[in-house]
């Protein structure tokens, strides 16, 4: 697979050029800080350590907000990253929301994508209410990787009012952590959006990070061909091209809602 790792001069560039953007970002709004939500994986515990480190512990809010889906030791984590950071944080129970959801309607109950998507937008909408309650910005976690194949819910994670970690793929992430000192059992962690039971990002994805990253970074975001990555990375054309096809797919999720143009 290709190397996208950075040099350490590289990474101290990132975690400044960050930092100054989550500053910039909340100064910008004339906003009190920022609302962070935890779950206890890489995307956010690196997020919040940047989001401290430019706003100071102070100015961030954490929230925790676990569903029956959710495992213990993500939750754990995800209060553990919170108290280490020293940040005001607060643990809400989403599945009371979710099933009054389902109890308008009843239809949705066991369509378990419907069902999963619903939990990330009731955890956007919490997020939002303690952000207007406090005059914060939400502060997204979403990474390049994961924004590219549209592997987000559409004004669920994706609703944020930015997003620091956006311009690094998956791999970078688990790096950038590292050297801002993210301890290593919360850097190497198996990623999981938690949606429903079991979930793990690869197994749904059908590919691992390490081969997403390289075929985003040589053919979706790069300029070689479907043959020349297959043949650079040594994976299958079909797998280039099923990258391919849920970049071009997932279009629409990483755009604003579009209008019909105006008339003459």
């Amino acid at each position: 697979m290709l190397d996208l790792r950075f040099s350490d001069a590289e990474l101290e560039q990132r975690r400044e050029h960050i930092t100054e953007f989550i500053s910039e970002r909340v100064d910008a709004a004339g906003a009190d800080g920022a609302v962070l939500g935890l779950s206890g994986g890489i995307d956010s515990t690196l997020t919040g350590y940047l989001t401290v480190e430019a706003l100071g512990p102070e100015n961030v809010h954490g929230l925790v907000l676990p569903a029956h889906v959710s495992s213990e030791g993500n939750m754990s984590d995800a209060e553990r990253v919170a108290q280490e950071l020293d940040i005001t944080y607060d643990v809400i129970e989403i599945e009371p929301i979710v099933d009054q959801l389902l109890s308008a309607y009843p239809e949705a109950e066991g369509d378990r994508e419907a069902v999963g998507n619903a939990r990330a937008r009731v955890r956007a909408v919490l997020n939002y209410l303690v952000a207007n309650h406090e005059s914060r910005l939400v502060v997204g976690t979403g990474n390049r990787s994961e924004a590219a194949v549209g592997y987000f819910t559409k004004y669920g994670d994706g609703a944020v009012d930015c997003h620091p970690i956006g311009n690094l793929y998956k791999g970078q992430v688990r790096q950038l952590a590292r050297h801002v000192g993210v301890p290593e059992e919360l850097a190497a962690k198996t990623a999981t959006a938690e949606l429903w039971a079991d979930q793990t990002d690869e197994d749904e994805l059908g590919i691992s990070y390490e081969t997403l990253d390289s075929i985003l970074a040589t053919h979706v975001d790069g300029p070689l061909s479907v043959a020349a990555t297959a043949r650079l990375l040594e994976v299958q054309e079909e797998t280039v091209e099923r990258v391919r096809s849920m970049y071009e797919r997932s279009e629409h999720k990483r755009n604003v809602p579009p209008a019909p143009e105006p008339l003459d």
